[in-house]
């Protein structure tokens, strides 16, 4: 997500590791850093940087103590797919059964039920709905269930030595520095391989920026306190400028032989643009019902909206609001995108 980016990398970047099989570790001699720099040499710039930046002596000795580098973690990062050149999408549909199936609907619903005050009262303080929070809950770490199990520091560590995204990194880890320094054990600071942690699956950075108390106990614990990990979910939408009040898109009504090729957006987006180029243009609801396309629930006339049917023609069309992209910037991804916002709408359904 490297434009507001954080937490969408770690995601897509730990997603192998608490989800799919992990590939064979890679051999010894390709666990090198890109400038041939040891990782103990590594570790002592990151430490001093650490101190510099005001983080105790003592947090900074706990948390790199037997540090070594993770092998396992670079196999697992030097997997991750890479851009295709390929304009083939897989099937939106198939993605959806999967993803918003009877077991996620049944739980987020429960979740739902079980926090419906804390919930409501979250969402009247920073206006995103609570079907959405525990949709973002469900999908990132299966309602708090799978969180990943790898030592952070180790991780980041591992992953700045090795050098190839060293800014990204190298920054993470220090800002993982600082929040063992608020008080939190090296053993609650685990998470996926690529430093996503929490039920919220923050990075350290996203954590120090937006990480919220949310029952007033001036903590901000995302591991296991349900207020403020939801408290957290809210403030990372309402930082991504989230429109109370919009849904974040509606089920739409095409006339047969509707061109969708004729509304092509003209924009080349700076960041994901595979994922950006798939929307159509952004009209007012009002222009997009005079060419036809009609929302299937109530949207006024001067919403903002883009024309999305994944699939094709003469499959399921949707009109997406803002609140879409703000959900974009959560994980830039179409696919988690609108499974995301589907579910949250099973969940109050």
């Amino acid at each position: 997500m490297i434009h507001r980016f954080l937490p969408a990398a770690a995601l897509a970047l730990g997603s192998l590791a608490i989800f799919g099989a992990p590939p064979a570790v890679a051999p010894a001699a390709a666990q090198a850093s890109v400038d041939g720099i040891s990782f103990d040499a590594y570790l002592e710039l990151l430490k001093a940087r650490a101190l510099g930046e005001g983080v105790r002596a003592d947090t900074v000795a706990r948390m790199t103590a037997g540090l070594t580098p993770n092998p396992r973690v670079i196999a697992l990062d030097n997997n991750q797919p890479g851009s295709s050149t390929s304009r083939g999408y897989p099937p939106m549909s198939n993605y959806i059964a999967t993803h918003v199936d009877a077991a996620r609907i049944g739980r987020g619903r429960s979740v739902y039920s079980q926090h419906r005050d804390l919930l409501a009262r979250i969402e009247a303080q920073y206006g995103v709905p609570g079907a959405i929070i525990v949709a973002i809950f469900g999908h990132e770490t299966s309602y708090g269930r799978v969180k990943g199990d790898f030592d952070l520091a180790r991780s980041l560590a591992t992953l700045a030595w090795e050098g190839r995204r060293r800014e990204l990194f190298s920054g993470e880890f220090i800002a993982l520095m600082k929040i063992a320094d608020k008080g939190f054990d090296r053993s609650q600071l685990v998470g996926s391989y690529a430093g996503a942690f929490g039920n919220p699956q923050f990075l350290p950075s996203v954590y120090l920026r937006l990480a919220t108390d949310g029952d007033g106990d001036a903590r901000a614990d995302i591991f296991s306190n349900r207020a403020d990990t939801f408290a957290s979910i809210a403030n990372y939408f309402r930082d991504a400028g989230w429109r109370q009040g919009q849904p974040w898109g509606v089920r739409a009504s095409v006339p047969s032989g509707f061109d969708a090729s004729a509304y092509r957006t003209r924009l080349v987006s700076p960041v994901c643009p595979r994922v950006h180029e798939r929307l159509s243009r952004w009209m007012t609801v009002a222009e997009w019902r005079a060419a036809g396309v009609v929302p299937q629930r109530p949207l006024a006339d001067d919403v903002m909206v883009s024309f999305f049917q994944p699939d094709g023609p003469g499959a399921p069309a949707w009109l997406l609001t803002g609140n879409y992209r703000a959900i974009l910037e959560y994980n830039c991804s179409s696919y988690y995108a609108m499974s995301v916002g589907l579910l949250a709408d099973e969940i109050v359904n």
